[in-house]
Protein backbone atom coordinates (compact mmCIF):
# COMPACT_ATOMS: atom_id res chain seq x y z
CA UNK A 1 0.00 0.00 0.00
CA UNK A 2 1.41 3.10 -1.08
CA UNK A 3 1.60 6.12 1.74
CA UNK A 4 -0.71 8.95 1.54
CA UNK A 5 0.85 12.09 0.66
CA UNK A 6 0.16 14.85 2.91
CA UNK A 7 -0.55 18.37 1.83
CA UNK A 8 -1.46 21.53 3.54
CA UNK A 9 -3.99 24.02 3.04
CA UNK A 10 -1.33 26.17 3.40
CA UNK A 11 1.09 26.05 0.55
CA UNK A 12 5.29 26.50 1.03
CA UNK A 13 4.44 25.52 4.73
CA UNK A 14 6.02 21.78 4.68
CA UNK A 15 9.10 22.83 5.67
CA UNK A 16 8.01 25.44 8.84
CA UNK A 17 5.70 22.36 10.37
CA UNK A 18 9.12 20.03 10.03
CA UNK A 19 10.86 22.61 11.75
CA UNK A 20 7.83 23.40 14.39
CA UNK A 21 7.44 19.53 15.16
CA UNK A 22 11.55 19.06 15.66
CA UNK A 23 11.16 21.80 18.14
CA UNK A 24 7.93 20.43 19.77
CA UNK A 25 9.25 16.87 20.09
CA UNK A 26 12.98 18.30 21.43
CA UNK A 27 11.10 20.07 23.91
CA UNK A 28 9.22 16.91 24.94
CA UNK A 29 12.95 14.90 25.44
CA UNK A 30 13.53 13.25 22.54
CA UNK A 31 16.27 13.08 20.56
CA UNK A 32 15.60 14.63 16.70
CA UNK A 33 17.83 15.40 14.13
CA UNK A 34 16.41 18.81 12.53
CA UNK A 35 17.01 17.48 9.11
CA UNK A 36 14.90 14.11 9.61
CA UNK A 37 12.48 15.08 12.15
CA UNK A 38 10.16 12.69 10.74
CA UNK A 39 12.51 10.48 12.46
CA UNK A 40 11.95 10.71 15.64
CA UNK A 41 8.66 8.31 15.12
CA UNK A 42 11.14 5.55 15.96
CA UNK A 43 11.81 6.57 19.42
CA UNK A 44 8.23 7.26 20.30
CA UNK A 45 7.66 4.32 18.86
CA UNK A 46 10.24 1.99 21.06
CA UNK A 47 8.88 4.19 24.35
CA UNK A 48 5.62 2.92 23.56
CA UNK A 49 6.84 -0.74 23.05
CA UNK A 50 5.60 -0.21 19.51
CA UNK A 51 7.85 -2.36 16.66
CA UNK A 52 7.75 0.07 14.23
CA UNK A 53 10.79 -0.65 11.87
CA UNK A 54 12.28 1.46 8.89
CA UNK A 55 10.15 0.52 5.73
CA UNK A 56 7.45 -1.74 5.42
CA UNK A 57 5.56 -1.98 8.68
CA UNK A 58 2.37 -3.92 7.42
CA UNK A 59 2.22 -6.17 10.45
CA UNK A 60 1.16 -2.88 13.11
CA UNK A 61 -2.50 -2.80 13.33
CA UNK A 62 -4.43 0.78 13.44
CA UNK A 63 -4.34 1.29 17.59
CA UNK A 64 -0.29 0.39 17.64
CA UNK A 65 0.36 3.35 14.90
CA UNK A 66 -2.54 5.29 16.40
CA UNK A 67 -0.27 5.40 19.77
CA UNK A 68 2.90 6.97 17.71
CA UNK A 69 0.79 9.46 15.46
CA UNK A 70 -1.14 10.21 18.40
CA UNK A 71 1.96 11.19 20.60
CA UNK A 72 3.25 13.41 18.27
CA UNK A 73 0.48 14.93 16.80
CA UNK A 74 -1.00 15.50 20.59
CA UNK A 75 2.22 17.45 21.94
CA UNK A 76 2.08 19.54 18.42
CA UNK A 77 -1.45 20.37 19.20
CA UNK A 78 -1.04 21.02 22.47
CA UNK A 79 2.00 23.53 21.65
CA UNK A 80 -0.25 25.02 19.07
CA UNK A 81 -2.97 26.02 21.44
CA UNK A 82 -0.46 27.32 24.04
CA UNK A 83 0.81 29.59 21.65
CA UNK A 84 -2.64 30.85 20.79
CA UNK A 85 -3.74 31.68 24.50
CA UNK A 86 -0.07 33.45 24.62
CA UNK A 87 -0.88 35.68 21.41
CA UNK A 88 -4.49 35.79 22.94
CA UNK A 89 -3.24 37.43 26.25
CA UNK A 90 -1.02 39.46 24.51
CA UNK A 91 -3.90 40.83 22.56
CA UNK A 92 -6.20 41.67 25.85
CA UNK A 93 -3.10 43.59 27.17
CA UNK A 94 -2.63 46.06 24.56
Amino acid sequence: MARRKRRYTVPGVEQDMQSFKAAVMKREGYAVDPNRPDDVKYEVARELGVPLQPGYNGGLNTEEAGHIGGAIGGSMVREMIRLAQEQLAKGKQS
